[in-house]
């Protein structure tokens, strides 16, 4: 564990700050990042901009880095060559990226508590075709179990402090990875990408974050890689209906041409929309697609007393 408190421990006692977009950082270091692996590739090619990306994050006052395994997957990095082995020394090496990062900010003078967040994207992330934002993929809840159940027992085993299972836009996908998260021993939350008041794959919110309520290892529920605007009514459903601290961390407000693989239109958040999510029982805030350091910076002076 990076902190000796936990994050759960930390959300009952108020809020914690998430990071911002990974790919917008590194891109803005200049990295391309145009390829099915996205910024996973940089996990074989340059892992140190990773940490220096997370670094970033944790000296804007981020408490809480998530990892660039979202878009990694044995299936991916199989396309790429990559054997099963060094795919799995690549997911763990996610999570030391990061540590690595909060073990430079401690030396730097960041004395609060630091966690580490493996990242577990969609079904839909592997196939880069931007159906992440769709679901619906034709596949069963035993079979999106199955896809995931390999890469989160690898991400388990590596200790983060929680796993991130974000970006869900469905509620069967929801069930897969609860199914999978069960018994491993580490602590998890739940975002889903949503679209109004109900997931991309078009169920009700109030259904799907019902399926985390009784959950014991989901520590929050939320969403995220959403527009700002949808936040504030989605935090107060998942709030009422699970009663865990609610997770938050929505994009910029542009909105993502699959087929240009490009952010059109323009920036719709502002780091002092986080103060009414706070009221409404949001407890682990941040950004996504988009978002800065910062933004960040923005969003802890938001939240600091």
């Amino acid at each position: 564990m990076t902190s000796d408190t936990s994050l759960a421990a930390a959300l009952a006692a108020g809020t914690v700050v998430l990071d911002g977009g990974m790919s917008n950082q590194l891109e803005s270091a200049g990295h391309d990042l145009s390829d099915e692996l996205w910024s996973a590739r940089l996990l074989a090619e340059r892992p140190e901009a990773i940490t220096e990306a997370h670094l970033a994050y944790f000296e804007a006052g981020a408490d809480v880095a998530i990892t660039a395994s979202y878009q990694a997957t044995f299936e991916g990095f199989a396309k790429r060559g990559i054997g099963r082995e060094q795919a799995a020394e690549l997911l763990a090496l996610s999570v030391e990226t990061a540590r690595e990062a909060a073990r430079r900010a401690a030396a730097k003078g960041v004395t609060r508590p630091l966690w580490v967040a493996a990242s577990v994207g969609p079904y839909g992330a592997m196939l880069a075709d931007g159906s992440e934002y769709r679901g619906r993929y034709g596949l069963s809840v035993d079979e999106l179990a199955d896809f995931h159940r390999p890469r989160v027992e690898v991400l388990a085993a590596a200790r983060p402090d929680v796993l991130a299972l974000e970006t869900v836009p469905d509620a069967d996908e929801a069930r897969a990875l609860l199914r999978v998260v069960r018994g491993l021993g580490v602590p998890a939350w739940l975002s889903y990408t949503v679209d109004g008041d109900r997931t991309r794959a078009g169920q009700p919110l109030e259904e799907a974050f019902a399926l985390a309520a009784d959950v014991d290892e989901v520590i929050a529920v939320g969403v995220n890689c959403c527009a700002p605007q949808d936040v504030d009514g989605a935090v107060r459903t998942a709030a009422r209906v699970t009663g865990k601290p609610v997770v938050v961390y929505p994009n910029s407000g542009e909105a993502w041409d699959a087929g240009a693989r490009a952010w059109d239109g323009r920036s719709s958040f502002t780091p002092e929309e986080v103060t009414g999510w706070r009221a409404s029982g949001a407890r682990l805030v941040g950004g996504c697609c988009r978002v800065g350091p910062e933004a960040i910076a923005g969003i802890t002076a938001a939240l600091t007393p």
